[in-house]
């Protein structure tokens, strides 16, 4: 066999290789490669993280009738003072209010095992954190890591916010005064994480949170991987009980996620008011992936807004929903400067109530006496590969306080009792390659007339 004509032949196979690798590339909405940052996924070794300190032998009771958060407190601040390691929560209830993780401590969660947080508001501090878009004072989580590099929260275990008294009281209150704000009914989160990086979080059931179940602020490399997020909408609905609040973050994964909560599954954040974009404290959520996961009962799946001022490159896919209120919700607050681009939803089956939600959001409107800001825009937006059964497929607002353009509808197979057609005149520059909308007569499934969210948004 001869072999003069080796290099050509292997330059021509070289190129055609190197081109199809490129072809193959997995991608963000705006044609960036994905890191492979967001493919190597590893479970926790805590092995590796230090000295184990077991609770229960270093203090603390297996009582679920004791506030013990200053014994628990001192095992993290040893655990740091040793040089770091992994706090273990044995199988149990350990009644807390809240605590902060130092650098290199680690919180390991065993099978049985519970954190279950105090219904007495006056058990929390009162500290300055970050609210719904705002630096304010407030009170902490029960789980609080701030300028941490490599934190984790691992196992089989519970963190319970033990909210069922703080919802009431939330009810009541607006009841009263339904003017009043979330923030006006005192109550703590689950997890906060702040200002810092290369986080990851895996594997545990966080549920019952008093307000939001799980909130990351100016933290980038985050992963959460294989968490069940609950929160219920009956007998009591557990009122702004957002599964995932990303709060100003860069690179960020959701993988292989349960989420059925009383608020949004996973919402975007990151500042409000006329001069956000001008304050150092907010910021743009950037490079955010969201797959493999399963959203029951909420909100909204993936929501941009309310408190939000800059998302770019945010791709959810490869999932299943099953009775959200709405797919994607573009929530467009008139007094906020909003711009969501690179945005795409592809590869989901299931159903909602509504596919497409894009309106004006009024709650709680305050320009602090400034002029109104720019418009708003949302673009380079892309809903693909989709199977949905929905009450209503677009339900999509005019205003002249934000503009919709450059948006992407391929291969849609939608069922719904209300198409509403007609309102993707309000979305400029429309692209549609093999779209199926079929009116139905009925649904298998029904949805609520009415919930907390329809409301909110008047």
């Amino acid at each position: 066999m001869k072999f003069q004509n080796l290099p050509k032949y292997f330059f021509a196979f070289s190129f055609i290789f190197f081109f199809s690798g490129l072809k193959s590339q997995d991608k963000f909405p705006d044609g960036t490669v994905i890191p492979r940052w967001f493919k190597e996924n590893k479970a926790t070794d805590i092995n590796k993280l230090g000295k184990k300190y077991v609770i229960t032998e270093n203090g603390m009771k297996n009582d679920s009738t004791i506030l013990q958060t200053k014994k628990l407190q001192e095992i993290i601040d040893l655990a740091a003072k040793n040089g770091g390691g992994v706090i273990m929560v044995p199988k149990g209830t350990f009644l807390i209010s809240s605590v902060f993780f130092k650098q290199g401590t680690h919180l390991y969660l065993e099978n049985g095992a519970k954190l279950k947080g105090s219904d007495d508001i006056n058990d929390f501090p009162v500290i300055t954190t970050r609210m719904e878009g705002q630096t304010v004072k407030y009170f902490p989580a029960l789980i609080n890591a701030d300028g941490l590099d490599g934190f984790t929260i691992s196992g089989k275990g519970t963190l319970d916010g033990n909210g069922l008294r703080f919802w009431k009281s939330f009810w009541k209150r607006r009841e009263w005064n339904p003017k009043c704000t979330n923030m006006d009914e005192m109550r703590p989160r689950i997890i906060y994480v702040s200002n810092s990086k290369n986080i990851q979080i895996e594997g545990i059931t966080v549920k019952n949170s008093p307000f939001w179940s799980t909130h990351y602020y100016k933290s980038h490399f985050v992963k959460l991987l294989n968490l069940t997020i609950l929160a219920p909408k009956s007998p009591v609905k557990a009122p702004s009980s957002d599964a995932v609040d990303i709060d100003a973050c860069t690179n960020f994964l959701i993988k292989n996620c349960y989420m059925s909560v009383n608020d949004d599954a996973i919402a975007l954040k990151g500042g409000k008011g006329p001069k956000a974009d001008k304050d150092p404290n907010n910021g743009e959520n950037r490079n955010i992936l969201i797959e493999d996961s399963t959203f029951g009962f909420c909100h909204s799946v993936l929501t941009c807004g309310s408190e939000s001022i800059h998302n770019y490159n945010v791709l959810l896919r490869n999932s299943t929903v099953k009775d959200p209120s709405r797919l994607l919700h573009l929530k467009m607050r008139p007094d906020t400067p909003q711009h969501y681009e690179y945005v795409t939803v592809e590869n989901i089956k299931g159903n909602v109530k509504t596919f497409l939600y894009i309106k004006g959001w009024n709650q709680f409107f305050d320009l602090n006496g400034e002029e109104r800001p720019r418009k708003g825009l949302g673009n380079n937006i892309i809903l693909k590969n989709i199977d949905i059964t929905c009450e209503t497929a677009f339900s999509v607002e005019k205003s002249d306080l934000y503009e919709m353009k450059d948006f992407t509808f391929e291969n849609l197979k939608i069922k719904a009792l209300k198409p509403e057609m007609q309102n993707l005149n309000n979305i400029q520059n429309l692209k549609q390659k093999n779209v199926n909308v079929t009116q139905v007569a009925s649904l298998t499934q029904s949805y609520e007339k009415k919930d907390d969210s329809d409301i909110a948004a008047k």
